[in-house]
């Protein structure tokens, strides 16, 4: 039973909204009008500077990312996206360095329900709380000015669902993790009541209804009586939404569907995703092993080496 209650920490990076992922009809995804320059929220519309950070950690430049992100953040110091955005920054990098982001992981099912081995990179960690911090004062300062404010409400969803994950998965407090994962629930719910087309906080949702589709069936029948189903058919769809419409999460989309469709023997969907990545980034090594291992070849020996 405990390890599977850290295969159900893992059900969402970035933003576990359990309740959510039982509830598609509920979330619409309108096209959203494009905003004036006034209007515009960095979380919501797609502010060059942050797709560029974005690009760069998803191409595993950590450093250059966080450059990218300080810089848009200091002339935006109001904004808790900026600080968001830079927590990503050290989750990503643990992520990437313990390998959670691979099929080796994602695959192996002791693994998967026992978290990485040994302990994250206290440094790395450290920066990664300070920086949620900061965006928590910062987005509850918006919220106090302005109830259900959006912008607030995508910081605070993110902060807690990717500090469940890194509870759960890098440094294995638990409880703690499952803490988060109820408050980032709470928040999503607000956030898709009042900004519908927030097409990144759909990968939330898909990723709780597939991870817990894909749990043994008596833990399952156990989530079931609190209110918690599993549908990884409807999990994958979800997913897909962040894939098709989705901004700064689409790649992070992109590799857990592709990871699920290689769990679920959907080899085509698995390689056309990885595809997609290795062209897109092509200095990850990550994605040129993984759309290496989904196409039955060796993995290129400048990855190994």
């Amino acid at each position: 039973m405990h390890h599977n209650a850290r295969a159900l920490a893992f059900i969402l990076f970035l933003t576990p909204a359990i309740s959510l992922a039982q509830e598609p009809a509920a979330m619409p995804a309108p096209a959203a009008p494009a905003p004036s320059a006034s209007t515009a929220s960095p979380a919501f519309y797609p502010v060059p500077e942050l797709m560029s950070g974005f690009h760069q950690l998803y191409e595993q430049k950590f450093q250059p990312a966080r450059e990218t992100f300080n810089d848009w953040h200091s002339n935006h110091p109001e904004e808790p996206f900026g600080e968001v955005a830079l927590a990503a920054s050290f989750l990503f990098e643990e992520m990437y360095r313990q390998g959670v982001l691979t099929s080796d992981f994602f695959l192996n099912e002791k693994r998967f329900l026992h978290g990485i081995d040994g302990k994250p990179d206290s440094v790395r960690m450290n920066n990664f709380h300070d920086a949620l911090s900061r965006a928590r004062v910062l987005a509850r300062q918006h919220l106090k000015a302005t109830p259900k404010d959006p912008e607030a409400l995508f910081a605070l969803t993110l902060a807690a669902g990717m500090e469940s994950d890194a509870d759960a998965i890098l440094e294995k407090k638990q409880l703690d993790g499952l803490k988060r994962m109820k408050e980032a629930n709470e928040y999503a719910k607000q956030l898709l009541a009042v900004h519908p087309d927030a097409s990144d906080a759909y990968v939330a949702p898909g990723i709780a209804n597939y991870i817990i589709g894909s749990l043994n069936p008596g833990y399952r029948f156990a989530l079931w009586f609190g209110g918690i189903h599993g549908d990884k058919k409807l999990g994958m769809e979800q997913i897909s939404k962040t894939v098709e419409n989705g901004r700064y999460l689409r790649p992070f989309a992109k590799i857990m569907l592709a990871l699920a469709a290689r769990r679920e023997k959907q080899n085509t969907l698995a390689q056309k995703l990885l595809h997609e990545l290795t062209e897109e980034f092509p200095s990850n090594d990550t994605y040129a092993a993984e759309y290496a291992k989904a196409m039955g070849l060796p993995v290129p020996a400048v990855i190994t080496r």
